[in-house]
């Protein structure tokens, strides 16, 4: 089974929301490219995945949510983390985030108990602690390919994908050794992209040899869905005498969105009006 995904657009508007660097762009850009293959991939019309990796550099934790149709929304804690480059000139992502840490994964089904799971990071590279995870939490062997390219001058994201290709139940070992002779012949995601390459393209040419069945195909974006009604019911569910706080001491309160970086403003009459319905 292949997923793959152009999150150009989806990559670019995150960077513009949380002004970037470029090292903040690509790791962010990478984990929100796996964040919505994985989120597309849940049955459920309800479902979401939450995605977290945290490590010991100075990126901080890198969060990533997605919904069952793709779409996606993320952050990083510490957006303006410095750009370092390995000797080929590609941007050191591993430094960036840490190669001592976490991935957690969280699925919501829509129902009962969120299923959580969480390995110690392989690279920090990203796509290679995607594939771990499956590896050592779903015993699912797993290939994952994720890509941003920024532009050098103006620090701008360019192109963005992912590749996920997974076997099978009852794979045997021809199709494990044709699998692996694709992939060690594939070129990158973004020099894919580069070259005008179709998603369902990048799935065929990761997949030569083997017969391909178009399950679904859909347009995904950046979406938060977050609103001052949201937050409102937020604050209407807290202890009246926190709100009363800060409506007597404060005079109003202010809410941020990690995700879409949104302030929203309570004056006190918003605040009375939250509480006159307690």
């Amino acid at each position: 089974m292949a997923s793959a995904i152009d999150s150009t657009d989806i990559v670019y508007k995150a960077s513009i929301i949380h002004r970037t660097s470029p090292v903040a762009s690509a790791a962010l850009g990478r984990l929100l490219s796996a964040t919505s293959m994985m989120g597309a991939m849940l049955k459920s019309k309800d479902a979401s995945i939450n995605l977290r990796v945290a490590g010991d550099g100075e990126l901080g934790p890198v969060i990533a949510v997605a919904d069952s149709f793709g779409n996606v929304k993320g952050y990083v804690s510490n957006p303006s983390c410095p750009s370092t480059h390995y000797d080929n000139g590609k941007l050191n992502v591993a430094e960036a985030v840490g190669k001592n840490g976490v991935l957690n994964v969280m699925r919501n089904l829509g129902s009962g108990e969120p299923y959580i799971g969480q390995i110690e990071l392989s690279s920090g590279e990203i796509a290679e602690d995607i594939a771990a995870y499956y590896a050592q939490s779903e015993q699912i062997p797993t290939v994952c390919a994720l890509g941003v390219l920024i532009d050098k001058d103006s620090s701008q994201v360019l192109l963005s994908g992912g590749l996920l290709i997974q076997l099978l139940p009852g794979a045997d070992d021809n199709t494990i050794t044709k699998l692996e002779e694709n992939i060690s012949k594939l070129e990158s995601v973004t020099t894919m992209l580069a070259k005008g390459m179709s998603t369902l393209e990048m799935c065929k040419k990761a997949l030569d040899g083997f017969e391909v069945e178009v399950l679904d195909e859909f347009e995904v974006k950046y979406v938060c869905g977050c609103s001052k009604e949201k937050i409102a019911s937020l604050i209407e569910s807290m202890p009246e005498e926190e709100i009363r706080d800060m409506i007597e001491k404060d005079h109003g309160a202010k809410a941020g969105c990690h995700f879409c970086n949104k302030t929203f403003e309570f004056s006190e009459s918003d605040l009375q009006a939250i509480l006159s319905k307690k």
